[in-house]
């Protein structure tokens, strides 16, 4: 019976978790490119990101904890700009990442590739620039990625149709060009598909299961059969007019031979 009692004490005086490292440099390179004009994040200092979690209790506004380990950041409508980290592939125990609806701008970075345990990614309605990495394929558990509403470029990547788990995929509202990956817009079997809401606001972005993209004005063959047309007009037209030309002055100089002719010869 003592021998219960020690071994319930011993394990009552346990830490629940402690801290890791890698959440501490994740967290601290996150807050360092991260620009927050509203202080929001006033609680976001060095100290905190020492010790953000305590068990599944976190001292982090936006942040969750399980077992001592960040595993879900939400920092939504917060008015933050600047741009997002690449070392935030530190906190490889994150599920899940909502940065949407503020102003934060630059890349996506492709280290994103090392949250190997990220099922949702959320970074819609922001001023995020460049191309959409392929590297996001790596993240295998991925149920959501939402980017819809940024500034993206480029093509959209076939790898991404690979995720067997994605059930959730926009891209809507960006700058994004060329087909749509078979993979995502007309995916087969039992994996779930998209929508055109999904593709839609994309001026060069084509394919199913967008709409076919409607000709603006006269086609180029129609540019180019007008101008052979009216080329060849033109040509005839030239050609009658020089025949014409040509007949009249041929005309005119056999008048004024004869009118020669008429003058030298002799009256009889």
């Amino acid at each position: 019976m003592g021998f219960v009692i020690l071994l319930l004490l011993t394990f009552t005086t346990l830490p629940l978790s402690s801290s890791d490292p890698n959440d501490e440099a994740c967290l601290t390179q996150l807050s360092q490119t991260l620009k927050d004009p509203l202080n929001n994040l006033q609680n976001w200092t060095k100290s905190t990101f020492a010790n953000p979690c305590s068990g599944f209790t976190s001292y982090l506004p936006g942040a969750t904890c399980n077992n001592g380990r960040i595993y879900k950041l939400s920092l939504t409508n917060l008015s933050l700009q600047g741009s997002i980290s690449p070392f935030l592939s530190n906190c490889t125990n994150l599920q899940s990442l909502d940065l949407s609806s503020n102003s934060i701008s630059g890349p996506i970075p492709q280290d994103l590739q090392y949250l190997v345990n990220l099922a949702v990614l959320n970074l819609s309605s922001n001023r995020l620039e460049g191309e959409i990495p392929q590297q996001l394929a790596l993240c295998a558990y991925l149920n959501v990625i939402d980017l819809h509403d940024n500034l993206l470029t480029g093509q959209i990547p076939q790898e991404l149709g690979l995720l067997a788990r994605l059930s959730a995929f926009d891209v809507s509202s960006n700058k994004l060009s060329g087909p749509i990956p078979a993979s995502l817009g007309n995916r087969s079997g039992n994996l779930p598909r998209f929508n055109a809401t999904s593709f839609g606001g994309n001026k060069d972005l084509y394919g199913y299961p967008l709409p076919p993209m409607k000709s603006k004005g006269l086609s180029v063959l129609a540019i180019v059969g007008i101008g052979l047309g009216s080329g060849l007009a033109s040509l005839v037209i030239s050609f009658t007019g020089v025949c014409i030309w040509l007949k009249i002055t041929e005309e005119k100089m056999a008048a004024a031979e004869e009118g020669k002719i008429g003058q030298f010869m002799p009256d009889y």
